[in-house]
């Protein structure tokens, strides 16, 4: 059931996804070469509780951490670990959640760290304007299927790759609700949108391939190809006039 959000409600989710945003930025200011992604959540972490809130992934269905750390072909779900330690070059996705009042915001981006390739640097920002692309269609009286069919458009226009078996979604006093928000789809299909309504819109682009391979861990998830992924994620709520982003930093 696609639930429509309140004008108080609105701006208790206003509330959580800034601290998700800021402390998603926050985690990208700090990235270097040679810290752990542990310690990366931590900085992320310290931040969403200082602000009284919760990190919306510690603890959902046992993920360990409080953010989503993925490193180079890592799609998405990369559990933080002492272990994994950032290198010049790499790219790193991070998906954070935040939860207070009775609410969640959901964002995510993917950063370079250090100098990157220009291959890297090329999937990063088809990513990004894939997301833009499918928020620009996130109006009143369109369909999920206009978002969809906008990020896998664009992504196929760079030669790239979306995934298919994971998707965006509704977002609010669940951090997951209806409706499912594929990066594929055809134009004018599935639930008409409404003023009020609340996304998570999510493409995840791959450079060769859109097949993932879920690791043992049962969280981490990586391309088939062994090819980079990068990460893009907004909470955007549908309004009269137009999408609005709730997920922007302040800081």
């Amino acid at each position: 059931m696609i639930k429509i959000k309140s004008k108080s409600e609105l701006e208790k989710m206003q509330r959580a996804s800034i601290i998700a945003a800021n402390a998603l930025h926050l985690g990208g200011r700090s990235l270097k070469p040679g810290m752990t992604t542990f310690e990366l959540s931590r900085i992320i972490h310290d931040y969403i509780v200082r602000r009284g809130a919760k990190p919306s992934f510690l603890g959902y269905e046992g993920f360990r951490g409080s953010a989503c750390i993925s490193v180079n072909d890592v799609v998405i779900h990369g559990i933080p670990s002492t272990k994994t330690k950032l290198k010049e070059g790499d790219i790193v996705s991070i998906d954070v959640g935040a939860y207070i009042d009775g609410f969640h915001g959901d964002t995510a981006y993917t950063f370079p760290v250090g100098k990157i390739s220009e291959e890297a640097a090329r999937l990063i920002k088809a990513a990004e304007d894939c997301l833009y692309a499918a928020i620009s269609k996130t109006l009143a009286g369109n369909r999920v299927g206009d978002i969809s069919y906008a990020i896998e458009n664009h992504c196929a226009k760079n030669g790239y790759y979306v995934v298919k078996e994971y998707i965006g979604h509704g977002v609010g006093r669940e951090l997951h609700e209806d409706p499912e928000v594929p990066n594929y789809g055809k134009p004018g299909m599935g639930p008409r949108l409404a003023n009020g309504m609340t996304l998570a819109i999510e493409p995840m682009v791959n450079i060769k391939g859109s097949e993932v391979v879920t690791l043992k861990d049962g969280f981490t998830v990586v391309t088939k190809s062994g090819s980079l992924s990068a990460h893009f994620e907004h909470t955007v709520v549908i309004s009269p006039n137009g999408p609005v982003i709730l997920t922007k930093p302040t800081i």
